[in-house]
């Protein structure tokens, strides 16, 4: 249940792990730290977890997908397709059980993350805001909260997302109405010219929001759109928002300009005067006046209760911290970062933005941090020095794993080979540059599994397939790629042929498709998939071990 316990100002709660923020990521790694018995705390600002979504997004539909209905039984695939549940062991609290809904409603998934905290009852202190952070002379961190209550902790975990909204710097910019708290009554903007800065997905929420009523909407930005279909990067924008884009093209008045504003003026009738640089019109200037801007060029992290050195360096425009690859602050020691702020590692590519993202990054991260404050080893799996029982770890790896197909490039398998042992050891769902920086990185011998988008030029709903093994490093398809190291650098590559539905094995086959190629399924797969895998592991494991003779002698 929620701690609810008071503390005389004068005393400071001793804990091994402070948390800050109750949203989903502060319950995923509270999950963990409770199965492993930690002593720790999760200190939420507001009344409620998840406090978030109790305004955002602003039109009430999240952009997560939650596909209820799958061809799978097996819950761990399933995963694949729900964007929204927290991570258990069992596998038994799960968001689907909220809502059928392919685009929750904000409302729903906060139910599922009061439930959460309350089944698996997370140590949570609201209505508690820190004030201030510094780093002791011991190393730990002193916590205060606007009623004196201190805390201090030898790890400090930032949970709080990107909480503090980007103001761009553009001269008369303080004219704009912030996303986070323009008006969404739709009459508001009944025959109004409207500019909205900010061509992502909350600039066109919140188009698609007014398209019925206003008589003018431009979404303008220096960068062209990027379409999540065309990137794969879900935080792009997305298809479901894109009517004004067809009104647009169609001459319907409304416009994406791809400019730089320049200024904003505010008029003596009240109107707002925008001059601007076309970037794909030779430098043309131009002035447009609206009755109406809205601002919607995101959000970054709030930096204000960090003091001296405990205050962490920032990226990306100061909207993001920098971090090593185990999520740790680059220049605060043992402070880490949960949630959407790990997206600086991966930024615009993989899911680490959101939950069917860092869901995954966070388990990654509990892992990493039993083993630096407790020693535990990092979970693994051993099997003798074969290629047969390497390759078919691989495949099952490769057929049932939703953290590597949700954080596509981003987190990998690394599998380590001892020969002298005889054992390869394989250690799951690390990010890539983590396993080439640790000791892991130093053996003249290992492999990384990871899933890729290929690469593709044109019309995304037009590339050209090459199904068959031999050229599949040329599929454009989310695919799995084992790629063989030796001490940091690259030795081989090998490309699975990509599956329509992610799976590499007849074993996970589930009757949906008989056959392909002129073949039944299972020979499909043997002959596909698994063979060349073993081959190459083979090829690999004789190269490497008359490698290590030739060096004995």
């Amino acid at each position: 249940m929620p701690d609810t316990r008071k503390l005389a100002t004068s005393e400071v709660e001793e804990l091994d792990f402070l948390i800050l923020g109750a949203g989903p990521a502060g319950l995923q790694l509270g999950y963990f730290l409770s199965k492993s018995q930690r002593r720790y705390l999760i200190l939420e600002r507001s009344t409620s977890v998840g406090s978030f979504f109790r305004k955002f997004p602003r039109s009430r539909f999240l952009i997560s997908f939650n596909k209820v209905s799958s061809l799978y039984s097996d819950p761990e695939l399933q995963l694949r397709w729900d964007w929204n549940s927290l991570l258990t062991e069992d596998y038994e609290f799960l968001f689907p059980k909220f809502s059928e809904r392919l685009y929750p409603r904000a409302e729903e998934l906060m139910s599922y993350l009061i439930g959460f905290a309350e089944k698996y009852e997370l140590p949570i202190r609201f209505k508690t805001a820190v004030k201030s952070i510094i780093k002791e002379e011991s190393g730990n961190f002193l916590a205060t909260d606007t009623k004196g209550n201190r805390y201090s902790t030898r790890c400090l975990i930032v949970a709080t997302g990107m909480s503090k909204p980007y103001l761009p710097p553009i001269p008369g910019i303080e004219h704009a109405e912030g996303y986070e708290s323009v008006s969404m009554r739709r009459d508001d903007f009944k025959d109004q010219r409207v500019l909205i800065i900010g061509k992502g997905n909350s600039g066109f929420e919140f188009a698609e929001h007014i398209l019925d009523s206003a008589k003018l909407i431009h979404l303008a930005g220096p960068s062209s759109i990027r379409m999540a279909w065309n990137t794969r990067h879900a935080g792009d924008l997305r298809a479901h928002y894109t009517r004004l884009m067809d009104a647009y093209q169609l001459k319907m008045l409304h416009g994406v300009l791809d400019c730089t504003l320049e200024k904003i003026e505010k008029r003596s009738d009240g109107k707002l005067a925008v001059t601007l640089t076309y970037i794909h019109a030779e430098g043309e200037r131009e002035t447009i006046v609206y009755d109406r801007i809205v601002r919607a060029t995101g959000f970054g992290i709030d930096n204000s209760i960090f003091y001296d050195r405990a205050r962490p360096d920032l990226v990306k425009d100061g909207r993001l911290p920098d971090m090593t690859s185990s999520w740790e602050s680059t220049n605060v020691p043992d402070m880490f970062f949960a949630g959407t702020l790990m997206q600086t590692r991966d930024f615009r590519k993989a899911a680490s933005p959101f939950i069917d993202g860092f869901r995954y990054n966070i388990r990654s991260l509990y892992h990493l941090l039993e083993r630096r404050y407790y020693g535990r080893p990092l979970p693994s799996e051993n099997v003798p020095v074969d290629a047969t029982n390497i390759a078919n770890m691989v495949l099952r790896r490769i057929c049932r794993s939703s953290a590597l197909w949700a954080q596509f490039g981003f987190l990998c398998d690394a599998i380590v080979i001892d020969e002298p042992a005889g054992k390869a050891t394989n250690f799951t769902e690390l990010p890539v540059d983590y396993v080439h920086e640790s000791e892991l990185g130093q053996s003249s011998n290992y492999y990384t599994i990871t899933f890729e988008w290929g690469r593709w030029d044109g019309d995304v709903f037009r590339i050209e397939r090459h199904p068959t093994h031999a050229d599949a490093q040329l599929g454009a398809f989310l695919h799995p790629i084992v790629r063989r190291f030796c001490k940091g650098k690259i030795v081989a590559e090998h490309h699975v042929l990509e599956d329509l539905l992610g799976m590499y094995s007849a074993a996970g086959e589930t009757g949906t498709i008989e056959s392909r190629g002129n073949r039944d399924i299972h020979n499909y797969h043997l002959e596909e998939h698994e063979l060349p895998l073993r081959q190459f592991f083979e090829a690999q494991l004789s190269v490497a071990s008359k490698a290590r003779a030739s060096s004995v002698k």
